[in-house]
């Protein structure tokens, strides 16, 4: 038993020491991802790990971004309901990375992840939403245990209680 104890939080301490950075790229979009930027990219900021000071993220939202970082495939032609999902996940301060569907590669990657093309699509972690629907989302985002609202802001509506 004293042995698995002391596996276990050699564990959690190399699991501690993992960085996480967040950029702006070309595009504008927020990417949060686990190794760095390749080329220009505006904003670099380390989430943590090995020493280096932290932005502003709580320790819940780190430990969520790390654990279930957040990505949102979207496209031109989805005005309406991408902007929803984007304001939802901005509205609860949600790290994420936004892809804007518009190469063949891109379109292949959304069909592998849901089975077919369909914007706006979310994926938290390894799990996926295939359209928007605030409760669904908000569903996959507590299940990943990210915080219901942003520090500072008042709940999203529809946020699942």
């Amino acid at each position: 038993m004293r042995y698995l104890f002391s596996l276990f939080l050699i564990l959690v301490a190399f699991g501690a020491h993992a960085e996480t950075y967040r950029w702006t790229d070309a595009s504008g979009n927020t990417v949060v991802s686990d190794t760095p930027p390749q080329g220009k990219a505006k904003g670099l900021t380390k989430l943590g790990g090995k020493g280096e000071p932290d932005d502003k993220l709580s320790f819940a939202m780190k430990r969520a971004v790390e654990s279930f970082p957040v990505v949102l495939y979207t496209s031109a032609d989805c005005p309406l309901e991408c902007k929803a999902a984007r304001d939802l996940l901005s509205g609860r301060g949600i790290p994420f990375t936004e892809k804007m569907m518009q190469k063949p590669e891109d379109f292949e990657e959304l069909k592998q992840l849901i089975g077919d093309i369909f914007v706006p699509s979310l994926k938290v972690g390894s799990q996926r939403f295939r359209g928007f629907e605030p409760g669904g989302y908000n569903n996959l985002l507590d299940l990943a245990s990210y915080p219901k609202t942003a520090p500072g802001s008042k709940p999203v509506a529809g946020a699942s209680k």
